[in-house]
């Protein structure tokens, strides 16, 4: 059996609820073992992903790759420019061609119908390393570096500061399905998609959109931010100087709970949308975030590959 991992939405809260289990146990299964080292009992021994990117990468690339290998397998790193994907073959035979090939494809890209048209024709596991529209393997690695930290998601309250961008769609949609809420704080003219609030509340979600910052992370317990200005965006001067009353600073995390964390998915602009006193700071939980990645990537492979439930 397998799936596609697209989107959030695509699972419902018990399989999403599983695969953060899934992750929870193989990390503390690996104890001390060397990075390169494969998994005690390796559950995807001489599978192949292929990994397609129209977009930069650091954490996506490198944990995709570590988890495949830690699992068994292999990867293969595709740059879109350098395929005849690039080029001008279509998506639709670049995924027949691939599917021949590999027995899983991720691609990172700017353009969700990519990403739809790539699963639409590939015969393999298709996952969403990123696209315009969402980074639901992000959010699994925040929700992990959440559950440990605080040990639960129900009920907890996560503060969104800044731009209504792909990161903060992926973050509605955990909201409804594991049932955390949701408050957003961020301008007018940079709202997440309506249509997208609207499907979180339609399924029991809640999710509030603010104005006021400080109002926004009173009993917060994660507050969330992203970089300002994404790969390949334009307008930014105008763009920034909207988004300057957001930023995360020592006094918004103080307003939140005494114990909330900060996440950021990175690479941040420091200084920018969050200070250096918070990203280096004691409440900051980036780097158990990014190391998350891995140990996230290896069970949504897992759940692609029908190993999990």
């Amino acid at each position: 059996m397998t799936r596609d991992f697209l989107d959030l939405y695509n699972l419902d809260g018990n399989a999403l609820a599983a695969i953060l289990d899934d992750a929870l146990t193989l990390k503390e299964a690996r104890g001390r073992k060397p990075r390169g080292a494969t998994d005690e009992c390796p559950s995807l021994p001489g599978r192949t992903l292929a990994m397609i990117f129209e977009k930069n990468s650091t954490r996506t690339r490198t944990s995709f790759d570590m988890a495949i290998r830690q699992l068994g397998g292999s990867s293969m790193i595709m740059e879109a420019g350098s395929m005849q994907l690039g080029r001008g073959e279509t998506i639709a035979d670049t995924a027949r061609v691939l599917s021949r090939y590999v027995d899983a494809i991720m691609i990172r890209t700017d353009d969700h119908d990519k990403l739809l048209e790539l699963a639409e024709h590939a015969s393999v596991p298709v996952i969403n390393g990123l696209t315009d529209r969402s980074h639901p393997c992000q959010i699994v690695a925040d929700m992990l570096t959440v559950l440990e930290r605080l040990k639960r998601l129900a009920g907890t309250k996560w503060t969104w500061l800044g731009d209504g961008n792909n990161v903060l769609t992926s973050i509605i949609e955990a909201g409804s399905l594991l049932k955390f809420d949701v408050v957003i704080a961020c301008p007018e003219s940079l709202q997440p998609p309506m249509n997208v609030v609207t499907e979180a509340r339609a399924r029991g979600g809640s999710v509030e959109i603010m104005r006021n910052p400080m109002a926004a992370v009173a009993d917060a317990d994660v507050v969330v931010t992203d970089t300002w200005i994404s790969m390949g965006q334009k307008g930014g001067e105008a763009k920034l100087a909207a988004l300057e009353p957001f930023q995360v600073t020592e006094d918004v995390m103080a307003a939140a709970k005494e114990d909330a964390i900060f996440l950021h998915c990175l690479p941040a602009h420091r200084g920018e949308e969050v200070t250096d006193a918070v990203i280096d700071g004691p409440q900051s939980a980036i780097w158990d975030e990014a190391e998350n990645r891995l140990h996230a990537q290896k069970s949504i492979l897992r759940w692609c590959f029908g190993l999990i439930e």
